[in-house]
């Protein structure tokens, strides 16, 4: 179910014009080669949550924002978007339900030079089809 759940989220974040228009690359993974604006999976984690007739997973999943650039309003503007997708991503999917969505945490640094990393922490409850 991790997986799937990766994948539809990446295609989701993929079809949004926003996010599409203004990132160099959408990715499960960070990508190897690939000019700054970027957002990928950068790791996930699941756990058990199913119940007596059916299957279930709790999914943390961590997304990475790197931007170039002094001006924190340009991450801003992207991370609003970001968020606003996950938010409108769309519960019913081909091997699962989506059964709760939570943000849990954000984290942001300055790396080397003007390079800007945001790190956004969701939690997806989701049970099998």
């Amino acid at each position: 179910m991790e997986i799937a759940l990766r994948s539809a989220l990446i295609e989701h974040l993929k079809a949004q014009p926003t996010l599409s228009q203004e990132l160099a690359a959408i990715s499960e993974e960070a990508p190897v080669r690939s000019s700054l604006p970027w957002l990928a999976i950068v790791a996930s984690a699941s756990a058990d949550w199913s119940h007596k007739t059916g299957t279930g997973r709790e999914i943390r999943v961590a997304i990475e924002l790197q931007t170039r650039g002094d001006d924190a309003a340009t991450a801003g503007s992207l991370v609003e978007a970001i968020e606003g997708a996950i938010g409108a991503f769309p519960a019913d999917q081909p091997t699962l339900v989506i059964v709760s969505r939570q943000f849990l945490r954000a984290r942001t640094e300055q790396r080397g030079g003007t390079i800007r990393a945001v790190l956004l922490e969701y939690r997806f409850r989701v049970l099998a089809k």
